[in-house]
Order: structure tokens, then C-alpha cells, then sequence
């Protein structure tokens, strides 16, 4: 880090100017007050236009603006002002509208949701597969405490064939139906 300050304060002295220039002034410069106010003119001041003139000038277009919304359109149809007065009334209505349907699902929503806390739930779970009995660990277990999981898996074979019959009958039944 020292070599880079080094470095970098080098880099600085060179590129400084050797010599200190001043600035001279000359006698022949200033020619006193009188000859000094004939040559420099007042400093210019920027002023803007003023907000009073942007309202005039926008004035113009907006009286157009509403000048050409305000006039009744072709047969006596209404002015294009009152059809957004109209259309804005209207919206205030579909927004009520909208609002009280949003209130009516959301206290349903509410009344389902107290419905399905308070009700009993089944401690039955349908076992996908007989391994979960055994699913501990196999060591330090005592004798005679392996379940016989025989029926278990009887039951299940039973089930899956049942629902594998299930199957081919419905395949059947859509191909004689397709042809």
C-alpha cells in the first residue's frame, strides 16, 4: 500500500506546473470609473415569463378542449360529458356490485373454513405399503417382537389385483364401446 502512495505522489509532482504563475495586472486596465461604466453594460437578469402567462396561453386550448366535449353530438345524442358522467355512475354501481359478491365469498369462505376445523377427523390412513410396520431400526430389537405382517400383505395383494381387474374390465368396456 506504501509503494502504491509512493507511486501515486510522484505521478502527482509531475504533472504539477514547475513555475507559480500569478496573475499580473496592468496600470493600463483599469481607466477609472467614468471610462469604466461607458464600456461594461447593466448584467443581463433571466426572468421568466410568469405563471400568469402559461395560464393564458393554456387557457386557449383547454376552452377548445371543453368546448368540443360539451357540444351535443349528431340527432340530438347526448354531449360526450355526459356520457362520462353517465359511465362513471355506472362504474360506482358495478364497483358495489363487485364488492358486496367479494364480501358474500369471503364470509363463505369464512363459515367453510370454521366448518372443516371443527369437525372430527378419521384416524384411519390407508397404508400404501405393508414395510412401514417395520420401518425402525432392525438392531438391538428383543425376540418375538417382529410383527407377522402375513395378512397385511394378503390384504394389499388382494386389493391391487382387485383394482388391476377393475382396470381390464374398464379397458374392455371402452374398446367394445369404440369399435
Amino acid at each position: 500500500m506504501s509503494a502504491l502512495r509512493n507511486q501515486a505522489a510522484r505521478i502527482a509532482r509531475r504533472t504539477r506546473p514547475t513555475a507559480v504563475r500569478s496573475t499580473r495586472t496592468y496600470a493600463s486596465e483599469s481607466h477609472g470609473s467614468a471610462h469604466h461604466d461607458a464600456h461594461h453594460a447593466a448584467p443581463e437578469a433571466e426572468e421568466s415569463l410568469g405563471a400568469y402567462f402559461y395560464v393564458a396561453v393554456g387557457a386557449i386550448p383547454a376552452s377548445m378542449l371543453l368546448y368540443s366535449v360539451a357540444r351535443p353530438g349528431k340527432d340530438d345524442e347526448p354531449t360526450r360529458l355526459t356520457k362520462w358522467l353517465t359511465d362513471v355512475s355506472d362504474m360506482k354501481e358495478k364497483w358495489e356490485t363487485r364488492n358486496h359478491n367479494n364480501t358474500v365469498l369471503i364470509e363463505q369462505a369464512a363459515q367453510d373454513k370454521n366448518l372443516y376445523y371443527g369437525i372430527r377427523r378419521s384416524n384411519f390412513h390407508e397404508l400404501t405399503f405393508p414395510e412401514v410396520f417395520q420401518a425402525g431400526s432392525p438392531f438391538n430389537v428383543p425376540a418375538g417382537h417382529n410383527v407377522n405382517l402375513d395378512k397385511v400383505v394378503a390384504h394389499y395383494r388382494k386389493q391391487h389385483l382387485d383394482e388391476e381387474e377393475r382396470k381390464v374390465k374398464k379397458m374392455a368396456a371402452a374398446a367394445a364401446t369404440s369399435e
